[in-house]
């Protein structure tokens, strides 16, 4: 696509209008803009499950909930799947305590029973993942193939994962930001789990792969595996059963 290559991006955003996802004129850094880098996610992207989250939870963008529906009923859920904005660029490392509100919130209205199980993802690891971390190479009860630097966690923590651990119905977090690392560990009764560098971008030379998650309904099931870009599967981990 042009607007992802060099031609393509703008020099300085600053939007003039509100915006449907922000509600706010605000500039952001050199470059694309956070806004508008969702706003072309989502208009020329048609694969794309992307949505702009609350206005009210500004500066943070995407956080936004998607329902995993039946196979056999497009109204009965099998999963909810929950998308948060770590910041990062120009704003702070952190999910806030507004948006530790809003999912507490939301969850609370769609799932209010915790019959249905949750899955979270976001970008920058908690804190949390400094405490699980393995020190050398990954070893039970972990589950992984590289572990080559250290945890680049969230500037602080404001509530999100006290949320997330006491609630039954969430099984497991995905996060990205380091690219030396693709394992998943117990936290509580959840794992916490990286996924894996896939783009051509970025910093780091380790072999290209992807984060599989495969659900499966009756019972419900949450595995998850790495594959690698040549076709090699490694990794296999039960999440939930």
């Amino acid at each position: 696509m042009e607007w992802f290559s060099g031609i393509g991006i703008p020099q300085v955003i600053c939007p003039a209008v509100m915006s449907p996802c922000s509600g706010l004129v605000h500039c952001s850094f050199r470059g694309t803009s956070r806004l508008e880098l969702m706003e072309k996610e989502i208009k020329h992207n048609v694969l794309s499950y992307s949505k702009c989250g609350p206005r009210y939870l500004w500066p943070s963008i995407s956080n936004y909930v998607l329902q995993l529906s039946s196979s056999n009923d497009p109204e009965s859920p099998i999963a909810f799947m929950y998308f948060l904005d770590s910041g990062g660029g120009s704003y702070p490392e952190v999910i806030s305590s507004s948006q530790a509100g809003w999912f507490k919130n939301i969850s609370q209205e769609i799932n209010p029973d915790s019959r249905v199980p949750e899955i979270v993802f976001w970008h920058i690891p908690a804190k949390a993942y400094r405490n699980v971390a393995p020190w050398f190479s990954v070893r039970k009860p972990c589950v992984g193939s590289i572990n080559k630097e250290k945890v680049a966690s969230q500037e602080g923590e404001l509530g999100i994962m006290n949320i997330l651990v006491r609630r039954p119905s969430v099984k497991a977090v995905f996060v990205g930001h380091n690219h030396g690392l693709d394992w998943c560990c117990p936290h509580h009764k959840l794992w916490l789990c990286f996924a894996r560098h896939t783009g051509y971008g970025g910093y780091g030379g380790w072999p290209r792969g992807a984060r599989i998650l495969e659900i499966t309904e009756k019972p419900f099931s949450l595995k998850s595996w790495i594959r690698m870009e040549d076709g090699k599967v490694h990794s296999e981990v039960l999440l939930s059963s």
